[in-house]
Formats: structure tokens, C-alpha cells, sequence
């Protein structure tokens, strides 16, 4: 389906699911440009689950956001629930607003949703010739180390800067082997998962995506990726104000009540220190890709090279929708 079709369709049944038309359309936008980056796992394939959690009244579409001013540089946010795409747009916009002003821009974000791709929000800042970092927690896939229970998320570390060229560096990483939506799309397609990423809830180790969604997803780098998850939920969760320890709720199987994730976004302007980060940020890249390369490798790629080529090529295509998410846009649809 070309995009602007889709667009207007996303938009029109979030607006069937009471959102405001503004908020419809921040929402299909990140979700269409999740598909546009091959990041399905945070695209259509959640599209229902957020109607589901509209219907069931753990999200709220109409939200009385509160935006409150700490200082020109810190703005805290409570977002009364409302869906996570939502928060994150009025987050990111606050605090490029705040860095703009001061060179340094900090917000906290709790009652909030899940917000989809992390470098969405950061690539914001980018295009502003600004710095990001972004945090978010999210439900128990991860069990801390030496633990038997699943507590942290998979808790996204991602990080943005300017290059000086128009491809940006965004670095967008889960603190898993691999993200929880794409096991959660395996499991519905019916596919495998790699090896080494999932134990089932015996601990023994599982290709099998359904168990690996009942059992534990393993963190890169062994015990120093269950510490980066445990930082992501003290920065986004405790520090906000949001759920935290293992108390954000799964979306998809949890609707007994509002998930209250926590996000946080720290902009900063580049020449905040030195005035020529431009050229220093081209000196940098252009030394790694002159390094000699092993064989096999034509480029050395930056962080976000790759995402930005696959939205250049899948911008001047149609989206494929897999059968089974189709199904459910179709039931969506019917109900508009």
C-alpha cells in the first residue's frame, strides 16, 4: 500500500478511536516511518494493540497533558496516560525548545505509552543540529544478573548527534540480543528466532518465539547489559516519576491498567564546549572509514547510515503488509 494511503488510514482509525486529529496524525506518522526504516516490530504490528488499549480504557485518548517548567533548561511532564507516541512528540519538541534557549535541554516524561523507536525522537533533534539522548523502560523481558525472574525491559540506550553530512548518527539499541517486537512478530508469523537471544521459562535456551515471549530474553554484553538495563530504568522510570523495577505492564497482555512508562530526553547544543563541532564530528568519521577493513567489508558504516538508506529506498515504495497484520487493520477498518 503506498504511504500516504496508509497514512490517512492509520490516522482515520485512531480518529475512530477518539484521538484528536493532531494526535491521529503524530501517531501514523511514527508508525509509517517505522515501516520505512525495517523496523516492523514498531510499526503496523502494534497498530491494534494500541486500539486494544484505547478500547480497554488503559490508554487515554483525550489526555490532559501537564507541562511543568522546573527551569529554562528542565521541563517534568505528566501525560495523564495518554499513548506514547503523543508524550514523546510534546518531549522531544520541549526539549530541542529548552537547548535552543540555554545549550542544554532536559525532560522527564511519566504516565505515559509505548512510544516506538527511540531514534524517531532523537532524529528530531538531529535535523535541528542538535544532540540526543533518549530513554525509555519498558515491561520485564530481562532478568537482572544472577536472577531468575524477568524485571528490567529491553530498555532502549539511543543517542544522536549532527555529522556535518545530511545522514545522520543515531545510534538506537535495545539492551537485549534483539528487541522484543521482533519476537513478538516471529510469534505471530510463526517464524524462528536466532539462537542465543531467548531462554524459555525453564531457562533452557529456545529458538521457539512463543516461549521465548513466556521465558527470558537474554542482554547483550552478558551482566554489563543487564546493568545498562537497570540504569535505563532508574534514568527514565525512577527518575520521572514512571513505573519502574518491573512494574511497567506488558501492553499487549496486560490491560489492567495504564503502563505509565517513563521517558527522558537530554538535547545539547554541539558547540555548547567548542564552536567548530562540525568539522570536528567530519574529522572523527573520517578517520574510522579510513581504517583498514576486513574482508568482506567495501564501507564502514556510522550508526544510522544503514536506517537511512533503507527510508530512502522504501520511500519510493509500496509498504508491505504481512497477511496477518493485514487481518487485523481489515477488522480496524470495518469499524470506521
Amino acid at each position: 500500500m503506498k504511504k500516504n494511503k496508509l497514512k490517512k488510514l492509520i490516522t482515520d482509525i485512531f480518529l475512530k478511536h477518539k484521538l484528536k486529529k493532531k494526535h491521529a496524525i503524530i501517531c501514523s506518522e511514527a508508525i509509517i516511518n517505522a515501516e520505512l526504516v525495517g523496523a516492523p516490530s514498531h510499526g503496523l504490528s502494534r497498530l491494534k494493540m494500541y486500539c486494544d488499549r484505547i478500547n480497554k480504557k488503559v490508554i487515554n485518548p483525550k489526555p490532559k497533558i501537564k507541562i511543568k517548567k522546573i527551569s529554562q533548561s528542565i521541563t517534568h511532564i505528566d501525560a495523564n496516560n495518554s499513548i506514547g507516541f503523543v508524550a514523546a512528540d510534546i518531549g522531544i519538541k520541549n526539549a530541542i525548545k529548552n537547548a535552543k534557549k540555554t545549550g542544554f535541554g532536559l525532560v522527564g516524561i511519566k504516565n505515559s505509552g509505548h512510544y516506538g523507536l527511540s531514534g524517531y525522537y532523537a532524529e528530531q533533534a538531529v535535523k535541528k543540529n542538535l544532540m540526543a539522548l533518549v530513554f525509555t523502560n519498558a515491561p520485564p523481558a530481562i532478568a537482572p544478573h544472577g536472577a531468575l525472574k524477568t524485571l528490567f525491559g529491553t530498555n532502549p540506550i539511543c543517542f544522536g548527534t549532527p555529522t556535518s553530512s545530511k545522514i545522520p548518527f543515531i545510534l538506537d539499541s535495545s539492551v537485549s540480543m534483539i528487541n522484543r517486537g521482533k519476537i513478538r512478530v516471529a510469534a505471530k508469523t510463526g517464524k524462528k528466532i536466532p539462537e542465543g537471544v531467548a531462554l524459555d521459562k525453564f531457562g533452557n535456551p529456545t529458538t521457539d518465539a512463543k516461549k521465548a515471549l513466556k521465558g527470558v530474553q537474554l542482554p547483550i554484553a552478558g551482566f554489563r547489559g543487564s546493568g545498562f538495563a537497570w540504569m535505563v530504568d532508574i534514568l527514565s522510570g525512577v527518575l520521572t516519576g514512571g513505573n519502574h523495577g518491573g512494574k511497567v505492564k506488558d501492553p499487549f497482555d496486560d490491560f489492567t491498567g495504564p503502563q505509565n512508562i517513563g521517558h527522558l530526553f537530554i538535547v545539547i547544543k554541539p558547540n555548547i564546549f567548542v564552536g567548530n563541532y562540525n568539522q570536528r564530528i567530519k574529522e572523527n568519521i573520517k578517520r574510522i572509514k579510513k581504517l583498514p577493513k576486513i574482508k568482506g567489508v567495501k564501507e564502514i558504516l556510522y550508526p544510522g547510515q544503514n536506517k537511512f538508506n533503507r527510508y530512502k529506498k522504501n520511500s519510493n515504495k509500496e509498504i508491505q503488509i504481512p497477511e496477518n497484520i493485514s487481518r487485523d487493520i481489515d477488522i480496524l477498518v470495518s469499524k470506521l
